[in-house]
């Protein structure tokens, strides 16, 4: 089924206790499919006003036409139960700040914090009423600290107080709240709190919102100075940081040399002061080694975006604050959680006297400085200056091994069948501990759902993980479109021995054997380009690579790099580039690439092009290597290429993808023919060998015209009949044009000369 791009349905009142006012809409799986959507993705909600909320699955025996809505989110759309509501994909951005109102209770108890952890994963935009009950379906982060915070700030009535969400950045389309969203108190524009107070007519029960108190600054987080001590968070013990051991030794003897030999470090004429700046991608768990490692030290933390959210003003006074406290005498840690939100590249003037206290911090005697950051490209430069963070410590992605070690621990105390913890690992490049987190959650959900129907005891199975897999994305690849891979290896592509041998040798082996490379001397291909006349499998080969090597895609088509602005293509292509990394062992799929990277100096694009060309050429040949990561290409026109991207060391292997011969073409009539119920009197064998100039594409197209041929002769037609066949043949012609096929083939044998 083809995606469409909204659909119509019928709006009715969701009367599950569990989806209560957690801002979900439950989706038949074909409307889910339809929409392209995944559970859990997105989705825009459109009735008196536009709104937005999280896909879930509706329950077994709801019909297709209706979405389920809780009543906050019937509200929010502006439809009532039983009228229509339109359902469509919802492009979700991961909100750097929002503030929202409420009653002056609420403002008053509930810090930041808290109130960041209640909305976490929620889907809002601005006008939209939200509850605090937190979403805690779906791959997100467990709600139970939220829940119990709540009822210490506010009581039992959190359940029922809901908020107006009076301002987002970036917007003015949805955003979903994330682990380093700034949320904050404040007073939205007129119109907002109108539109919320028009949504909120009709609400069956709960405190509406009014009444909020502006609050200009960011609340306390705990002790109402703006920081939070280590014994309120959650720490890990040492021995459980996986994959993380050496950073972690190492980090705690800076520590100790810092904290409680600081003598002996003058002795050796070295300042005893300590400024580490942690990195890595986010999730992967840098607050969490640094609370970890000063685990019975005295703590001083500060979150930077509730702080880097405040105005300039009160952002000094939390970080002198927070100094003050940690420079009194009784010495102690500074954490700094995402520095970057706090002091970004684009310097304020404020941030020179944040750094004044920082550094002034840092020179105390028995003081030390750490700050995690995800994005360190996105700091102020001036944050690695000797005298204030003199140390950086780098956590990287885990590799299948610590992933797999991540897993048992995560289901160490969970009532488990056989599982084989080995395919997951291989199936989760890219996964950080929380994306791990989510996945087990994710299938924790759907071993209790199980459960409860079939009255059973709580397990959870090999196929709660793989079902799960199919959910939960990765932080490295939010946001990023990825190609649709499926579930065909190569071995189901028909005929092209020759080709997926090249492609097994020039993809998959520096991936599955690089030991045999080092063993060798020799360093693996870097790229690979595909070329051959459209519809014959460049695409469908790629994606059966991908799932036979169990490899992350990253596709880009034709010129979607291309930008008019001056240096936004080649951070485009640095981005790209650095995602693959970060998801690595990963794919970069580059379709038509002759549109990409074309002949540099003939272009009329004010030099755009060979922009592009030249920030590809440097990616794939620069300073810094590509480890675990192949860039794979595709072109029916590989003359108007660029050639300094085929030479060696970049795309340098090129795969001529043939026209299917009759052979070729059986294969991909039995493939297609497959869920086709073809009568005895057809012989694919025999059709094939009269197909010449069909492609692949050609004859997936002539099976799915004889299957509509026979729909039209008797819609209630149980196969298909040579004479259906015979019929499409006359509506579907081939493709293939004999000169741009001998040209390519001309090609070909010039590159082997």
């Amino acid at each position: 089924m083809g995606t469409v791009a909204e659909l119509a349905l019928t709006a009715r009142l969701n009367s599950s206790a569990a989806d209560a006012r957690r801002g979900v809409v439950r989706l038949h799986p074909e409307v889910l499919t339809a929409l392209g959507l995944r559970e859990w993705d997105g989705v825009a909600l459109i009735g008196a006003r536009r709104t937005a909320a999280v896909a879930g699955i509706a329950p077994a025996g709801t019909p297709a036409g209706v979405a389920l809505l809780d009543d906050v989110t019937l509200s929010n759309a502006g439809v009532r139960e039983d009228s229509t509501v339109v359902v469509a994909p919802a492009a979700v951005c991961g909100a750097r700040q929002i503030s929202v109102s409420g009653s002056a209770h609420a403002t008053r108890s509930i810090p930041a914090a808290t109130l960041r952890q209640a909305l976490l994963g929620k889907v809002v935009t601005v006008g939209d009423a939200v509850s605090l009950l937190p979403r805690d379906l779906g791959p997100d982060i467990p709600s139970s600290a939220a829940s119990q915070a709540l009822s210490r700030a506010f009581g039992i009535a959190w359940t029922a107080e809901l908020l107006t969400v009076t301002a987002a950045d970036p917007g003015p389309g949805p955003v979903s709240v994330q682990p380093n969203t700034a949320v904050s108190w404040g007073a939205g524009t007129v119109a907002a709190l109108d539109a919320a107070d028009r949504a909120a007519s009709g609400r069956s029960s709960g405190a509406l919102p009014g009444g909020a108190e502006v609050a200009g600054e960011a609340r306390a987080v705990a002790d109402g100075s703006g920081t939070v001590r280590a014994g309120e968070a959650t720490v890990v013990a040492r021995e459980d940081l996986v994959g993380a051991h050496a950073q972690a030794a190492k980090l705690s003897e800076w520590l100790s040399l810092a904290l409680d030999e600081p003598e002996l470090l003058r002795t050796l004429g070295a300042t005893p002061h300590l400024g580490v700046l942690i990195t890595g991608p986010a999730g992967v768990g840098k607050a969490t080694l640094a609370r970890s490692v000063v685990a019975g030290r005295r703590i001083v933390e500060l979150d930077g975006p509730t702080i880097g959210a405040s105005e300039s003003g009160a952002r000094l006074r939390e970080v002198a604050a927070a100094v003050a406290d940690i420079g009194s005498g009784r010495g102690g840690i500074l954490l700094v959680t995402d520095i970057d939100a706090l002091l970004p590249a684009t310097a304020e003037p404020v941030a020179t006297l944040i750094l004044d206290q920082l550094r002034a911090a840092v020179s105390e005697p028995c003081v030390a400085f750490l700050a995690t950051t995800s994005n360190p490209a996105a700091l102020d430069v001036r944050l690695r200056a000797p005298d204030v963070c003199d140390r950086e410590l780098a956590l990287t992605l885990p590799t299948a091994a610590v992933r797999k070690a991540l897993l048992e621990q995560l289901l160490r105390r969970v009532p488990t069948g056989t599982l084989d913890l080995d395919v997951i690992a291989s199936r989760t490049p890219g996964f950080v501990v929380s994306d791990l987190a989510a996945l087990c959650r994710e299938a924790a959900l759907r071993a209790a759902s199980r459960a409860s129907r079939e009255h059973s005891d709580p397990c959870l199975r090999q196929d709660d993980l793989v079902g799960a897999l199919e959910v939960i994305r990765p932080l490295s690849r939010s946001g990023a479109e990825e190609l649709a891979i499926g579930s065909l290896g190569l071995d189901d592509v028909g005929d092209m021995v020759e080709t997926k041998q090249a492609l097994t040798e020039s993809v998959l082996w520096p991936l599955r054997h690089p030991d045999s490379f080092a063993r060798l001397g020799i360093d693996p291909p870097r790229g690979v380009l595909l070329y051959g006349p459209p519809g014959c499998g460049k695409t469908f080969l790629v994606r059966a690579l991908a799932s036979t090597g169990q490899l992350s895609v990253h596709a880009v088509k034709g010129a979607e790099l291309m930008d008019k602005w001056v240096g936004a293509s080649e951070r485009a292509v640095r981005e790209l580039f650095q995602r693959a990394r970060d998801s690595a062992p990963s794919l970069i799929f580059l379709d038509e690439v002759d549109a990409l990277a074309p002949r540099r100096g003939q272009s009329t694009d004010s030099g755009v092009g060979d922009r592009v060309v030249a920030a590809l050429l440097t990616e794939l040949d620069g300073v810094e290597p590509l480890r675990d990561v192949v860039v794979l290409g595709a072109t029916n026109r590989p003359e108007l290429i660029d050639p300094a991207l085929l030479r060696p060391g970049r795309l340098e292997r090129l795969i001529f993808v043939p026209p299917p011969d009759a052979e070729a073409r059986r294969e991909i009539l039995r493939t297609a023919g497959r869920s086709v119920p073809l009568a005895d009197e057809v012989d694919l064998a025999a059709l094939a060998t009269h197909l010449d100039g069909y492609s692949a594409a050609d004859c997936a197209a002539l099976l799915r015209e004889a299957a509509l041929a026979a729909m039209r002769r008797d819609v209630h037609a149980a196969d298909v009949t040579a004479a259906d066949v015979a019929a499409a043949r006359a509506a579907v012609r081939p493709s293939l044009e004999a000169t741009q096929v001998e040209s390519l083939r001309r090609y070909a044998d010039n590159r082997a000369q």
